[in-house]
């Protein structure tokens, strides 16, 4: 991997050479010959229960799958919804919909109801997937919204909605025939949206990030081999959400490769270790609060993680410190970090064998362009020089849906502006120093603080309201909270942090706290000065 300058400051990762995805008619289509081709190969472990699941398994049930669907009436570019945490049946139901041509639309399972009814209301989902913990949220608010022709619960079900199927049942139904040669429609690749995840902007609720078939199948042809082993050899371990962007794509992109891959619902500390050591874990994606909970908990000792010999890291930036003590607490050869976006696919830089200095974030993937330009003036910066990172690809998002004002801003002449400072050096490994955005970083979920100041604006008792991000070892950002009491009034920090648990999801709370001020620092256009903020949370830390 070989980058270049091109006249005007513009780096160049090189040419795409790879074209087998771009070639396939579909992405649906490249998955069921990715998984016929594998056979009886192991792609997928519950490592909850341990049940192995095989490629010829995966594409039968996808088929199937696939034409129960187009009989309850999905077609080509409908939208397929998806609200549940890690399982078989999530990757199921995601192929499945990617088979028959629709667009998937992942929910995230700790949504509120505001926050569900937000979400579908951009994708416009015929068909809803709901697992278990999600089924009776998503229920009551599919019932309020027309759009909604149909759920499929995973596992458990719902009294909230007349057209509620069991999927279990629908599978095993005789009133619904497979095709034998079952094909995926042929796609406009640079058209059709394959998916729409949501991506937190700093203006308030989730936008929805539309990926195209083509972004998709160019990012998969663009994807490196992390180690000279062969990908169809080794064993990777995932806790990432599947329904978070960063999650998403990984499922995809290993089932392509024919992975094994070893999966958890959620983070539990033993069985986070003891999958590792059962499964012989060779690889994991990880985010940086699971690599400080393997840099420094006690119980890591307990496991033998010998197997394990690359730690892909992304979603958010991983110290120097931790990576190191991770390399001497327990041996791991590689660690590997990676920048990118919802908006981006996957990753636009990572790093390699060859580029991986202390803190960099590697070098551009193939395909992909980047310029770092001045915020201010827009002007182009050479090496070392620090400006807005902006980037140019295939893999680059066709916009936001039904939001054209932010697709305008964000992507400029095909160039997505990212709102991340940082620069490149002489050897075009790329560093992230800053951000424009004011996003709070919360175990790798970005946090808009737009939206937790919105929310707390409606309560009755607060004037005025600021959240930032409150530096922390372990989850990265923690929100924090500065609020203007009306006048006259009792109010508690455990209130106001009692109310925004009770309005918005887990990631959005208040675990930094909150701190009572007299006015809020804001300038003339009345931007707030989140600068002032973070310097008064750290005098009072001084004082304390």
């Amino acid at each position: 991997m070989t980058s270049k300058l091109l006249p005007g400051n513009i780096v160049y990762g090189g040419p795409l050479t790879e074209r087998e995805a771009q070639d396939c008619r579909s992405l649906g289509q490249y998955i069921l010959d990715k998984y016929k081709s594998f056979g009886d190969q192991t792609v997928l472990v519950d490592a909850v229960n341990g049940v192995e699941y095989t490629a010829s398994f995966m594409h039968k049930s996808i088929v199937r799958l696939a034409c129960i669907l187009q009989k309850l009436g999905v077609k080509q570019n409908d939208v397929v919804g998806l609200s549940s945490e890690n399982s078989v049946n999530f990757a199921l139901a995601m192929f499945a919909g990617l088979a028959v041509g629709a667009t998937v639309a992942p929910l995230n399972v700790t949504y509120s109801e505001r926050e569900v009814d937000h979400a579908i209301n951009l994708s416009k989902p015929k068909i809803i997937f709901a697992s278990k913990i999600t089924v009776d949220r998503v229920a009551k608010v599919a019932s309020k919204n027309k759009f909604v022709k149909g759920i499929i619960a995973l596992s458990g079900t719902s009294k909230n909605f007349k057209n509620i199927y069991d999927l279990n049942e629908l599978m095993d139904s005789d009133k619904f025939k497979t095709q034998p040669n079952f094909t995926s429609p042929a796609a406009s690749k640079d058209e059709d949206v394959c998916l729409i995840v949501c991506s937190s902007g700093t203006t308030g609720l989730p936008k929805g990030v539309q990926l195209t078939q083509m972004n998709l199948l160019a990012t998969l042809d663009s994807q490196i081999q992390p180690t000279l082993i062969p990908m169809s050899e080794i064993t990777l371990l995932t806790v990432i959400p599947w329904f978070h962007a960063f999650g998403c794509l990984t499922l995809i992109t290993t089932a392509c490769r024919g992975a094994r891959l070893v999966y958890l619902p959620k983070f539990e500390e033993n069985l986070f270790l003891s999958a590792i050591e059962k499964y012989r874990v060779m690889m994991a994606f990880m985010v940086p609060p699971l690599m400080v909970f393997l840099a420094k908990h006690p119980i890591v000792d307990k496991y033998d993680l010998s197997s394990l010999m690359v730690l892909l890291c992304g979603a958010a930036p991983l110290s120097r410190e931790t990576e190191d003590q991770i390399k001497e607490r327990i041996g791991v050869p590689f660690i590997r970090q990676g920048y990118g976006l919802s908006e981006s696919t996957l990753s636009v830089l990572v790093q390699t064998d060859e580029f991986c200095k202390p803190g960099s974030v590697g070098v551009l993937k193939v395909g992909i362009y980047a310029k770092v330009i001045d915020p201010d003036t827009g002007k182009l910066l050479g090496p070392n020089e620090r400006g807005e990172l902006c980037f140019k690809g295939d893999g680059i998002m066709k916009g936001y849906i039904g939001d054209t004002k932010s697709t305008q801003t964000a992507i400029k002449d095909g160039w997505l502006h990212t709102g991340d400072i940082g620069y490149y050096d002489d050897d075009f490994e790329f560093f992230i120093v800053d951000r424009i955005k004011e996003l709070i970083k919360y175990k790798g979920f970005q946090v808009p603080p737009a939206e937790i100041e919105a929310l707390l604006l409606t309560n009755d008792k607060i004037k005025d309201a600021a959240v930032i991000g409150k530096p922390d070892e372990a989850a990265g950002e923690l929100p924090l909270a500065f609020v203007v009491k009306q006048a006259n009034v009792q109010l508690t920090e455990n209130e106001v942090i009692q109310f925004v648990n009770d309005n918005a999801s887990p990631a959005k709370r208040l675990r930094g706290g909150v701190i009572f001020v007299d006015e809020i620092p804001k300038n003339p256009s009345g931007k707030i000065l989140r600068r002032i903020l973070r310097d008064m949370l750290k005098k009072q830390k001084s004082k304390l």
